[in-house]
């Protein structure tokens, strides 16, 4: 069975296999005259500035930023917002936000970590009684696992102080310009896309199923439900839709800041609204907020110099699996083999033993990054590999011995800057409560706590939760390369070797690395506290030969088809003539637009 991570999302993406194949008689694609001729088509190529995002209106916003003499950090933002008002089924500013940003001027690489942290008010102990008795105040058997929905999984959201962190520093517009878009598409409304709107759908009908552990809805309703004879209806595509509450908490935010939100009248908003309901943040959980600036973690893969955030993200898997990786000559074994597939695989499965043993909050465990993303530590951990079979007993290792969570989008600008930002809710549209007036939902990222005392990532009250959402970054002979992503759980660190394998080992371009078929691996031990159920399952999309799914099989994996949760990728490279090349997600709605 899924355990949290795995299960991000999965009641939207059963819902999305629906529709994803309809059949037009006997007519089928297209030609392609060039290029891979299964991919969905050529990167963009532009000169002086790009936006790649899974919103084609949000593209389009930031370029706009970009041409009004706005940086690549206020057209990211003006992006973010966005996509946070037309996509609420997987970001807001009810969540977390993670960044890095490549600067011109300094030549050098910047991390913000924008996530925040539990209630104050809440211990371990409060925290398992109120976890049993939400469950039996639901009709549901109790559970050691904090619920995805209601109060008991909200932490407090940090993507607006890491807009105006990222803006102080960075910034050239005023922030009330750089919101002024989408608080004009929130007031007058925007026709809403195919993928959402099947997203959409299928998160309130969820929240409805759930809602026994949600201390209220009616909120939730009130703002994502278009009224109708029947009681309201999720917006199909096409349909406008309208957040008027959103428009005034972004309009409060242009012209009072971060404070506005943390230590203003939205803050204190939220007070009342959790005490109404029998919340525990409180007032001085938000005015105490901070986020902070990261130096991101890099290993060398073949001659480029790869970058991710540290914990309490999950990015330094992607780390130590390439780490695993440059140990085997994957061009030799060839794309989509049975060898190249086993190797990623084995290597996944060794590195989230670690994530799920080490990974946590720094500011209450030590996590021995060094030792884990050593040369020595990855020699010893491939030796656990065999390419003729799965390794049935994968644990954790010993890196001690050598140490001395969904949106994604990138911009860049004419000067050089690149922005690789990804921001989150979780679990698609989050804990299904919306205080009175804001028009946004919480984020049910405490969701991802483990409630085992001694384990890394157990809960405390004021720590920071294990975070899924990682930006990515690669550098080249000391010159940016790629600003990439690929959100979607537990999917992103697998996604994001997949993506840079593809490029760097077969030679593919930053299109048809996302138009590449994907693999998805779920089953391993969890940092929630689940142990792992043995060699795991893996999802395979159809792209994949038929002949190396039975060879995997016979390797010992199980192989199932895809449901749909390999990721949305979006990137963009810059190569060594300043031209950018950018692609976007053909699993999602999204658009590259460049100038």
């Amino acid at each position: 069975m899924r355990t949290a991570r795995g299960m991000a999302g999965a009641a939207i993406i059963m819902a999305t296999t629906i529709t994803s194949n309809v059949a037009y008689g006997q007519l089928s694609r297209g030609d392609r005259y060039s290029g891979a001729a299964w991919a969905t088509r050529s990167p963009v190529l532009a000169q002086h500035g790009m936006a790649a995002t899974e919103q084609p209106l949000a593209s389009q916003i930031a370029i706009d930023v970009l041409k009004k003499g706005g940086s690549a950090v206020d057209a990211a933002i003006a992006a973010n917002a966005a996509i946070g008002l037309m996509q609420p089924v997987l970001n807001g500013i009810g969540g977390d936000l993670f960044a890095i940003v490549y600067d011109p001027k300094t030549h050098k690489l910047y991390g913000y970590n924008g996530s925040g942290r539990a209630a104050m008010g809440r211990d371990l102990a409060k925290m398992k009684a109120e976890v049993e008795a939400a469950y039996k105040k639901a009709g549901m058997e109790p559970k050691a696992h904090i619920p995805p929905v209601g109060s008991l999984p909200i932490t407090v959201p940090g993507t607006v102080d890491a807009w105006f962190a990222l803006h102080q520093k960075f910034g050239k517009l005023p922030m009330k310009e750089v919101l002024a878009p989408a608080i004009h598409y929130a007031q007058d409304g925007w026709p809403v896309t195919q993928l959402i709107s099947v997203y959409w759908k299928g998160n309130m009908a969820a929240f409805e199923k759930n809602k026994g552990l949600i201390e209220e809805l009616d909120n939730a309703r009130h703002t994502y439900m278009t009224p109708d004879s029947h009681g309201g209806h999720t917006p199909a595509e096409g349909e406008i839709f309208r957040n008027p509450d959103l428009a005034r908490t972004y309009a409060l935010l242009a012209k009072d800041g971060r404070d506005a939100y943390y230590k203003g009248p939205i803050a204190h908003t939220i007070d009342a609204y959790f005490k109404r309901i029998g919340g525990d943040l409180r007032y001085e959980d938000f005015a105490r907020h901070h986020g902070e600036w990261v130096t991101p973690l890099t290993v060398n893969y073949r001659g480029y110099d790869v970058y991710e955030l540290p914990p309490n993200g999950q990015g330094a898997a992607a780390l130590q699996m390439l780490q695993i990786l440059k140990g085997f000559d994957l061009k030799k074994m060839g794309p989509g083999s049975a060898d190249t597939l086993t190797a990623m695989l084995e290597a996944k499965r060794l590195a989230y033993e670690d994530l799920a043993k080490w990974y946590a909050d720094p500011a209450f465990v030590h996590v021995p990054m060094k030792g884990l993303l050593s040369d020595a530590y990855a020699d010893e951990r491939r030796k656990l590999i065999d390419l003729k079979h799965a390794n049935p007993d994968i644990g954790p290792g010993e890196p001690k011995l050598h140490d001395g969570d969904t949106i994604y989008l990138t911009t860049a600008d004419k000067d050089g800057m690149m922005v690789s930002l990804i921001q989150s809710n979780y679990r698609g549209m989050g804990s299904g409560l919306v205080a009175d007036g804001l028009g946004f939902m919480f984020q049910d990222r405490g969701e991802l706590y483990s409630l085992k005392e001694g384990d890394a990532n157990v809960y405390a009250p004021g720590k920071r939760p294990f975070q899924t959402i990682i930006p990515g970054f690669v550098m080249k002979d000391g010159q940016p390369f790629l600003s990439f992503g690929l959100m979607g759980g537990d999917m992103q660190p697998q996604g994001h070797v997949q993506v840079l394998t593809d490029i760097i080992d077969f030679g593919m371009n930053v299109q048809e690395a996302d138009d590449a078929a994907r693999w998805r691996h779920f089953g391993g031990a969890e940092p929630t506290g689940e142990p792992s159920t043995g060699i795991g399952t893996v999802e395979m999309e159809s792209g994949f030969d038929p002949a190396v799914k039975e060879e995997l099989a016979r390797r010992g994996y199980k192989i199932v088809p895809g449901t749909g949760g390999f990721g949305g990728y979006q990137a963009i490279m810059r190569a060594p003539n300043g031209v950018y090349w950018g692609a976007s997600e053909m699993r999602k709605d999204g658009e590259v637009i460049g100038y």
